[in-house]
């Protein structure tokens, strides 16, 4: 079998980034949680700290926090893609309230793409 190609390795990417969507959507960590490797970290600015830590926080934060939101939106802005390694940019709006830009630094590990780290901007109400 031929080696992946660069279309397969970013549909395999953006399948990966829609558990993360479609789990914000539903307010269910349950559904995101297959994109993250269990050594993941997200980080964020909250009231002018750095804030966050294991990816646990995540989960914890969309089962607590969040509501189901049909009425979300969420596009991929960009993906770069270099052998193993790959980094992503989602805007999302309308997530429980919020608007977020969210960068998602993924390896392909044992043949599947995993998110490692998120970091996130949490943009201001209008």
């Amino acid at each position: 079998m031929a080696d992946p190609t660069y279309v397969d390795e970013y549909n395999a990417i953006v399948a990966v980034l829609s558990q993360y969507n479609d789990g914000g959507k539903k307010a269910d960590s349950a559904v995101m949680k297959p994109a993250f490797s269990d050594k993941a970290t997200i980080f964020g600015i909250e009231d002018g700290k750095l804030a966050g830590g294991p990816i646990q926080g995540l989960f914890d934060t969309i089962d607590s926090a969040f509501r189901p939101s049909p009425e979300a939106k969420a596009a991929v802005v960009r993906i770069d893609i270099v052998g193993t390694a790959a980094s992503a940019r989602i805007d999302t709006d309308n997530i429980s309230g919020y608007r977020f830009t969210d960068f998602f630094n993924m390896l392909k590990v044992d043949g599947k793409w995993t998110v490692v780290s998120k970091i996130y901007h949490t943009h201001p109400n209008a």
